[in-house]
Order: C-alpha cells, then sequence, then structure tokens
C-alpha cells in the first residue's frame, strides 16, 4: 500500500474551518428561525450556502492535506456534486432546526439524512481524485465513520435548535458549541480518510486534467472564509438592524401607551377622565342589566376646595386633590371606577346590589374625605357632598344618570354640605334643565344660536376706546338669551368647553377681519380662555390656525387668563404662554387679586395686562382695604411695566378713585355695556385704533 502523509498545518486549518462553519450554521440557525416570510426564505437559501460552503471547504482542505508519493489531482465536476450535496444537506439542517419543536423521532430521523449527507459528500469529494485502481476501504473504518456522521449531525441540530434563540450570553455558548461540533466534523472526515487504502501502482486519474494541489489550499481557505466572514457580518448587521427596530417598536408602543393613557385619564391625579369615564360607565350599565344588579354613580364635590386653593394657592390646591384622589382609590371597592372630571369634582362608579349598599359606600366616602389631610406639613380639612343617582332606578343611560347624580350632589349643597342623598322626582327640573342645556349646547355649535357681544375697553379714564372684550351669549330658542354663568360649567363637566372655545376664537378673529374689511379700523379683541381649554396641548396651534385663516395679525388678538390658572402648573403653564407670547399674542392675567401669585412667576410670565377683579371695585369706595389692594396692584403692575385694567366700573366714585390712584385703563357699565358686532361698530365709526 502506498503511504499517506498529511500536511500538519492544513490539517489545523480544516479545524479552523469546521469550527467558523459550525459557528456560522448556529448562527444562521437563529436568522432563519427568527425571521418570518420571504426573509426567512432568503436566510435559509444563504445560510444554506454559507454553511454547505463551509462544510464541504473543510473536507476539502482535509483533502489537500492528504499526501502520497504519487500526484494527486481531484474531478471538477465531481467536486461541485460534493458541493452540492453539502449545500443540501445544510438546507435541511436549518429548515429541520427553524420548526417550532423538534420531538426526539424526527431528532433521530434528521441525524440520520443529515448524517448519510455528509457522508455521501466526504465519499463523493474522495471519489474526485478517480483513483487507479479505485481505493480499498475498510468497512469497519467506513462505518465508523458513517456513525460518527450521525452522532455529529443530531449532536449539531440539537444545539442550534437550542440555542437559537437571540438571549443575552448566547454567543459564548455558541461559540463553545461550535467548537464541538468543529471537533466532530473533522473527526468524522480524518475517520473516513483512515478507511481508504491506495494500492502500490496506483495513479490519480484526475492529476492529469483536474484541479492540481498548487495554491488550491490556500485559495480554499481564503475564498470559505471571505464567504463565511460575510455572512457572519451581513447577519450581526441584520441583528443590530433589528435590535434598533425592536427597541424604536418599544419605544413607539410606550409612547402610544403614553398617549393613549393621557387621553384617557385626567394629569393630575392620573384617574381616569370624563372620555374614559363614560366608557367605563356604559359598560358597568351594560353588565349591571345582564346580571340584574344595579349601578350607583356617585358626583362628588369637595366642599371648602376654593378657600385652600385661594388661601394657600394652586400649587397646594394640587397637592389636594391628589390627596383626596389617593385617599378615595384606597376605598375597599371591587368592579368601582374612580374618574376626576376636572376642579374639585369627582364620580366614583360602583356595582351595588340595592340602595343601602350604595349609602354605605357614600357613607365611607364623605368620611374618608372629612379626615384631615396634611399637605406639606399643613393640616387641610374639606368635606364632601355626594349625588347618588342609581340603574336602573333613576335613569336607563350614562348622560341622564350623570345629570340626575349631578342633581342631588346640588341638594345636599343646598341642604348644608357634607353628605349624600339619592336623586328623587323632585329634583328632576334641575336634571331637565340639565339635560335640555346640554343637549341644546350640543346643537347650538353645530347651529347659530351662539353670538358674541362685545364690551368696549377704554383708556385716559374713559375718554378713549382701547378695544373691547368678547363675552360669549347663548341665543336659546326656548329659554331667550343665556349669560355664560348658565352653561359653561355644564359645557366644562361634557367637555363641551373645548369645541366652545374654538368657536369663540374663531368668530372673534372673523369679527377683526370683518370690521377691518368694513373701514373701521384694526381693532384688538380679547376673549377669556378657561382653565381647560389653556391646557389643551394643541391650544396654540389652533390660535395660529384661526388667525391665519382670517388673515388677522396676532397682536390684535388678547387671550385672558385667570390669576388661578396662570398660576396652575407653573412650567406647562410658562411654556404655553412663551409659545403664544411668540406668536404675537397678548396675554391678560385676569381676576387679579382673587387668587395666590408668585410674583417670582408673575414677572417671568409675559403678559402685557393685569385685569383687577371686580369684587374690589365693587367696594372701593367705602373699603380701606379694597383701595389699599387696587393701590397695590397698580403699583405692583407699573413695577412690571403691565397696563393695568380695572374692570366692573359701575359708578362716577369708582372711575374718579381709580383715576387718583392712577389707573386710566377702564371697563364696565358705566363705559358701556356688552352690545351685539353691529351695534359696537356703530361705536367705533369714526374711531382710530390706539396700536399696541
Amino acid at each position: 500500500m502506498l503511504v499517506s502523509s498529511y500536511n500538519q498545518v492544513l490539517v489545523l486549518f480544516s479545524l479552523a474551518v469546521a469550527i467558523l462553519a459550525s459557528y456560522t450554521a448556529l448562527d444562521m440557525a437563529g436568522r432563519v428561525a427568527t425571521s418570518t416570510g420571504r426573509a426567512s426564505r432568503w436566510w435559509l437559501a444563504g445560510g444554506a450556502c454559507a454553511m454547505g460552503f463551509g462544510i464541504w471547504s473543510m473536507h476539502f482542505i482535509g483533502m489537500l492535506a492528504f499526501r502520497l508519493p504519487i500526484p494527486l489531482g481531484y474531478d471538477l465536476a465531481i467536486t461541485l456534486y460534493s458541493v452540492a450535496i453539502s449545500v443540501v444537506a445544510s438546507a435541511f439542517a436549518l429548515w429541520l432546526t427553524s420548526r417550532p419543536d423538534l420531538p426526539r423521532r424526527r431528532l433521530v430521523a434528521g441525524a440520520c439524512l443529515l448524517g448519510a449527507g455528509i457522508a455521501a459528500m466526504h465519499y463523493t469529494g474522495m471519489a474526485a481524485m478517480r483513483m487507479q485502481p479505485g481505493i480499498e476501504w475498510h468497512l469497519g473504518w467506513v462505518a465508523a465513520s458513517v456513525a460518527v456522521a450521525v452522532l455529529a449531525s443530531g449532536a449539531a441540530l440539537w444545539i442550534a435548535f437550542r440555542l437559537r434563540a437571540e438571549i443575552r450570553g448566547r454567543h459564548l455558548s455558541r461559540a463553545g458549541a461550535a467548537v464541538v461540533m468543529g471537533v466532530a466534523i473533522v473527526g468524522m472526515h480524518y475517520t473516513g480518510m483512515a478507511a481508504a487504502s491506495f494500492p502500490v501502482g496506483s495513479f490519480c486519474g484526475a492529476a492529469l486534467d483536474g484541479l492540481h494541489n498548487d495554491w488550491l489550499a490556500i485559495l480554499t481557505i481564503v475564498v470559505t472564509v471571505a464567504i463565511l466572514g460575510i455572512a457572519l457580518i451581513v447577519s450581526v448587521l441584520d441583528r443590530r438592524l433589528q435590535q434598533r427596530t425592536a427597541v424604536l417598536s418599544a419605544s413607539l408602543a410606550r409612547a402610544h401607551d403614553d398617549l393613549v393613557h393621557a387621553a384617557l385619564h385626567d394629569p393630575l391625579t392620573r384617574l381616569p377622565n370624563r372620555i374614559l369615564l363614560r366608557d367605563r360607565t356604559t359598560r358597568a350599565i351594560e353588565l349591571a342589566a345582564a346580571t340584574r344588579r344595579r349601578v350607583a354613580l356617585m358626583f362628588v364635590d369637595l366642599d371648602g376646595f376654593k378657600a385652600v386653593n385661594d388661601g394657600y394657592g394652586h400649587r397646594v390646591g394640587d397637592l389636594l386633590l391628589c390627596a383626596v384622589a389617593d385617599r378615595l382609590r384606597g376605598l375597599p371597592r371591587k368592579s368601582a371606577t374612580l374618574a376626576r372630571l376636572g376642579g374639585d369634582e369627582f364620580v366614583l362608579v360602583a356595582d351595588v346590589g340595592d340602595a343601602d349598599e350604595a349609602a354605605r359606600l357614600a357613607t365611607a366616602l364623605v368620611a374618608a374625605i372629612e379626615r384631615p389631610f396634611e399637605v406639606e406639613g399643613r393640616p387641610l380639612i374639606v368635606s364632601g357632598s355626594v349625588g347618588i343617582a342609581l340603574y336602573p332606578d333613576d335613569a336607563a343611560d350614562e348622560e341622564l344618570l350623570m345629570a340626575h347624580a349631578d342633581a342631588a350632589m346640588y341638594a345636599v349643597k343646598d341642604q348644608g354640605r357634607n353628605g349624600y342623598r339619592f336623586f328623587e322626582p323632585a329634583m328632576q327640573a334641575s336634571a331637565n334643565e340639565h339635560i335640555q342645556l346640554l343637549d341644546g349646547l350640543r346643537r347650538a355649535l353645530d347651529g347659530d344660536e351662539l353670538c358674541l357681544h362685545y364690551q368696549p375697553k377704554y383708556g385716559d379714564s374713559g375718554a378713549v376706546v382701547t378695544g373691547a372684550e368678547a363675552l360669549l351669549r347663548w341665543q336659546h330658542p326656548e329659554l331667550g338669551e343665556l349669560p355664560p354663568d348658565r352653561f359653561i360649567p355644564i359645557a366644562e363637566r361634557s367637555g363641551l368647553i373645548l369645541p366652545l372655545g374654538d368657536w369663540v376664537v374663531d368668530e372673534t378673529c372673523r369679527q377683526i377681519r370683518a370690521w377691518r374689511d368694513a373701514g373701521l379700523g384694526d381693532w384688538n379683541v380679547a376673549i377669556n380662555l378657561s382653565a381647560v381649554q389653556f391646557l389643551a396641548p394643541d391650544l396654540s396651534a389652533k390660535i395660529a390656525d384661526a388667525l391665519e385663516r382670517h388673515g388677522v395679525a396676532a397682536n390684535r388678538l388678547t387671550l385672558e387668563i385667570t390669576e388661578s390658572t396662570a398660576m396652575q402648573d407653573t412650567e406647562a403653564t410658562m411654556a404655553t404662554l412663551q409659545t403664544l407670547a411668540a406668536m404675537g399674542v397678548h396675554i391678560a392675567i385676569d381676576d387679579f387679586g382673587t387668587g395666590y401669585s408668585s410674583l417670582l412667576q408673575l414677572k417671568r410670565m409675559p403678559a402685557t395686562e393685569l385685569k383687577i377683579d371686580r369684587g374690589f371695585i365693587r367696594d372701593l369706595e367705602a373699603n380701606g382695604e379694597d383701595a389699599a389692594i387696587v393701590a397695590s396692584i397698580i403699583a405692583l403692575g407699573r413695577a412690571l411695566n403691565l397696563t393695568v385694567v380695572a374692570e366692573g366700573v359701575e359708578t362716577h366714585g369708582q372711575r374718579e378713585h381709580l383715576r387718583n390712584l392712577g389707573c386710566l385703563d377702564l371697563q364696565g357699565f358705566l363705559l358701556g355695556r356688552p352690545v351685539p358686532a353691529d351695534a359696537f361698530a356703530q361705536l367705533l365709526g369714526g374711531l382710530t385704533p390706539r396700536m399696541a
């Protein structure tokens, strides 16, 4: 027999290629298993080529490491057949490990098929030498090599299946497994080589017209490493892209959840808001109808909250509201929803068996609220007025249930507060009016029942018209003209205040443009913003849109917000005010003196005007304290370079007193009542607007 030998360097290279091919196989198994659709098919095809070429390359390098004392070569066609066998076997392995599960029977069958494929690749590759006479095989070693191939394939399939998921720390496990698999594949190859014997006088038929050993080993190694390296690099880049995509998707999902939560919850107390409450109430009614139980809707209003808010400031008031929410949230009650409508109004919706159970729950509510609260070291005492309406006894739908509970709550207020009452038919008139106004308000927004009246604002102690304040009126078809205090609270509770405020902004801008087009000048008009409207995230965008749509300069519009609203959530408030001021819109602080202002915050605010609350003007002549407060506000306004406007001026004495104090900008019935737009246009005829 011819004496054979091995190039030890190439043997080591074959082992290195086997390990690299094994790692590539494990990585590709993970890519195929974690991808879907067309991407999965592309990864299967690309992975099969990279993995198959890697395994074949290890075999071929091992063949090139083999030395006989005769020239050797390899038939190109047969060699390509062995490559194809390796790729097909690799595709089968990747497909098998990408299945959702790998039971023992499938694992054994897969190991046998894959092992047979690898053995076929090996012996086909050896056949490419075209030895004459043929190679003599030791059947024991051949059987051993096939057994090693099957066992190695089974281990490789099991390891690839277990390590296919992308988990932190998995790369080290794959590296260790790749070493084990590489050694097993090399062991199979050299076991198969040990089965071959070459008789003396043999010659290699492929040495004449086949592939020669010269530089072939180096070329195969370089190409193989390049292919496997490119496959791994692509896999790593894809993995990083998927990780970034996953992070982005998770961020978007969190942002979506936050937006949904913000849309359905009160930003201060994190309780459900009106929108979510309406949905929960409707669902509770549907469930109660199916189970023949009752739903208790309890309207809770805090007694004494305004005194706390005015006396200690809005921040303490907010902390108190949060403390109340936490205490009510902690009441042991299943199947209940606690919501905040705004201000100091809460609503509890609960599944109850009867009126007695509802009464016990209301008693617990009242008792929880009347216990003293401690906010920033201050003991604060408030109480709760609770109105109760039951489904189906008092109402059959969410809207009517809310109206009846609201009416019952006002009955508690009238009887001295700090208690609860169930809705009674005698309260129906109040509830009916509430529903009538609510339904009518929805209709009014779609029709022509709403209008604005304009009250002139004067400078030089009433000698010069400087602008106007737009005041909303509702021409109800049955109740006649309604002032804002009749329907604004209902609008705020129902959520209609936002479309109502949008209508006022749009109509004011339209009227400013109409006066200008009529040759009456470009006048500044002030409108009042409710706290709910001011906190709307799209307020600035809506105002900018109305100004642009009607072609009105921003400095022709003044937005009046109450002092309490201005001090609310100061950072967010400041950001909104800065945005509006940057647009050129004027900012006025309304009802100044009734709230709890921080002078530091007031100094930072981009306001141009302070409006003294009419409550201080009313008793200005007779009350020395009111006169001192008014004088202080005027001095403060001058120090901050703000225009100070006194509203509610109704007597000549008040006017004269204000002139003596240095307040020359006035507004009130003495000088001019609110009138419709056409009547105000007559007042403007011949006047010239004072430039802002």
